[in-house]
């Protein structure tokens, strides 16, 4: 082990802890985010997830809290990853070009009452930018977990999270906490329990 090697990872977990404390003044809004996701839920609608690479998995994650539970048992709420069909995702990026990947699927799976929730380190992702543009085509709410602002993300959601942080790694940590926040505001929403042990 080299003192390099301590440094560098000191260095990234001190970038980590300031980009995430710098999401302090941002509870406001992922508690209002929640109360969204609640009141489109209880019509009916879903929450749709979508990015790439590293932000493919905080969509995927979020989903999953979703489907299955964060901290309270309650039923399963409506909830599905645009990023998670190989198949899929394959066939459209052949069929339709990268940048149409997201935005397809959204044209066939989203409506008015729906919440299309988007991830991107940068905010300039042209495959997250179109799904904005179909969502809104078809009425659903649009909320975006982006890098520092601004970018053309934050600029043409319908609200977003832009985090200000040094690099990718710690903007992605944030979205990671960021997306939980909302998770545990929204069971707050929902009235729920005490929360059960975790079965993780």
């Amino acid at each position: 082990m080299t003192t390099a090697a301590i440094n560098a990872a000191l260095t990234l977990l001190d970038a980590a802890h300031d980009t995430i404390g710098g999401l302090r003044p941002e509870a406001p809004r992922l508690a209002r985010w929640a109360e969204l996701i609640a009141g489109r839920l209880h019509r009916g609608g879903m929450v749709l997830t979508a990015g790439n690479g590293g932000s493919a998995t905080h969509a995927a994650h979020l989903a999953g809290e979703l489907v299955g539970r964060f901290r309270h048992e309650r039923r399963s709420l409506r909830a599905v990853c645009l990023t998670a069909d190989g198949s899929t995702l394959t066939a459209l990026g052949n069929d339709y070009g990268f940048e149409r990947i997201f935005a397809r699927q959204v044209e066939g799976l989203a409506g008015r009452d729906d919440v299309v929730v988007l991830f991107s380190t940068s905010g300039r992702s042209p495959n997250v930018l179109e799904a904005v543009t179909a969502a809104r085509q078809c009425g659903a709410l649009t909320l975006a977990f982006t890098g520092p602002a601004p970018n053309p993300l934050q600029r043409v959601a319908d609200d977003a999270v832009a985090v200000d942080g040094a690099d990718a790694a710690s903007i992605q940590d944030a979205h990671h906490v960021g997306l939980h926040a909302v998770c545990v505001a929204l069971d707050h929403v929902l009235g729920l329990p005490q929360p059960v042990e975790a079965m993780t």
